[in-house]
């Protein structure tokens, strides 16, 4: 009868069978019967907190992957025109000569050739490779892919109705900074300590090609031509064939992973209200816990915000920028991306050092944000009169 009462409570209809099975007692002898009483239990215990609705799940799943899959598209785009037609030497005539200019403009660079976290990592790997300072490369890195108007528009849209010029402001500042704080201390680094051998050696040949589908044209020596010598010797219609399939294999490698983190992302609307009060409260574990959602989604920088303000709600402001902030500086995917320039060990201390400053920053806007929402004081009692109060009501004679 238990079951039969969840059942109604969860809106599901009982089978036909259900009544039959439910008057007679199962066997405790069957090794198969003790494992679906194990799982039953399980799922009993899911249930407390968990409660999925196919429907409301789907729903969910297709308003994210209908708000973001568009940024995504334009997103990829633009990367694969900057790959084609933007040479690091071009942008290197436009760079201040003093290391600290550059890196401060470096961060800018995102407003004007506007790039993913996963296109950011192949092309400063790129720039690097070609002489590029390694400060304006990892200001650049970590800065593009939130200073940028694909992800300026795509956080306003998403936070519509919900102080969006406030979150756009905290999230491109938030990130610029920190992004300009790693490249001056990544700056005054040997460059052997931190980077992979083979980005201290010359360029080689071969190029990374994304998803393949067929096998790359090689010279008669049976080695892979100079992708930098095929793109200069291009006529202008193969460089838009080439910027085309650049930004094809961006935008499938991205849309992976933004799919599988748009579907863990739906699961939280299942989650009952019960379970997330206590992630939600106090100030340094909602903090921390975005965080860690964030790293592990693998969301793309351009539709982490559609996520952040669908599933999200109940969790603080400051929070909310900590998801926003930290997932494009750092999450699962970028660890392994990251180890394509640096060495791991050094992607770890990269990892804690941008994870502190991101909790300090936020741990000060919540602390602004918790002293803006403090009650006003109760004004003082009016002194006590002598004088017979007017509103009294005199006896009638």
């Amino acid at each position: 009868m238990a079951t039969s009462a969840r059942h109604s409570q969860w809106g599901l209809q009982e089978p036909p069978w259900f009544e039959k099975y439910q008057t007679e007692p199962l066997p405790t002898n069957c090794a198969l019967c003790e494992v679906a009483l194990a799982m039953q239990g399980a799922l009993t215990f899911s249930m407390s907190w968990f409660n999925l609705n196919l429907g409301a799940f789907s729903f969910a799943l297709l308003s994210i992957l209908f708000e973001g899959l568009p940024f995504l598209l334009l997103g990829s785009i633009i990367s694969g025109v900057v790959d084609i037609f933007v040479s690091s030497e071009r942008v290197a005539k436009f760079m201040p000569k003093s290391a600290a200019g550059s890196i401060f403009l470096s961060g800018l660079m995102g407003l004007v050739f506007p790039i993913c976290e996963c296109g950011s990592v192949i092309v400063v790997r790129r720039f690097v490779r070609k002489g590029l300072p390694l400060g304006s490369a990892v200001a650049y890195m970590l800065a593009a892919p939130i200073v940028s108007p694909i992800v300026a528009i795509s956080t306003f849209k998403a936070f519509t109705g919900m102080s969006p010029w406030l979150m756009v402001a905290l999230r491109l500042g938030i990130g610029y900074s920190i992004a300009v704080i790693v490249a001056l201390v990544v700056q005054r680094l040997p460059r052997h300590l931190i980077l992979q051998p083979a980005l201290l050696a010359a360029e080689p040949a071969q190029r990374r090609a994304g998803l393949r589908i067929a096998s790359e044209p090689q010279e008669e020596n049976g080695e892979l031509p100079d992708f930098a010598a095929v793109v200069a010797e291009a006529t202008t219609g193969r460089k838009l064939l080439l910027a085309v399939q650049s930004a094809t294999s961006d935008f499938l490698d991205v849309a992976f992973y933004f799919i599988i983190g748009a579907s863990l992302a739906s699961l939280f609307i299942g989650l009952r209200e019960s379970a997330i009060e206590p992630l939600a409260a106090g100030h340094l574990l909602p903090i921390l816990t975005l965080m860690a959602v964030a790293s592990l989604l693998c969301l793309c920088s351009t539709t982490d915000a559609f996520v952040a303000a669908n599933s999200f709600r109940e969790f603080s402001l400051a929070a909310n920028i900590a998801f926003l902030v930290f997932g494009p500086l750092f999450d699962a995917k970028l660890f392994f991306l990251y180890g394509m320039i640096f060495k791991r060990r050094f992607v770890l201390l990269l990892a804690a050092g941008m994870a502190a400053l991101v909790v300090f920053i936020c741990l000060q806007i919540d602390s602004v944000e918790a002293w803006s929402r403090k009650p006003a004081p109760a004004p003082a009692p009016l002194p006590a009169s002598n004088s017979i109060d007017s509103t009294l009501e005199l006896p009638v004679k």
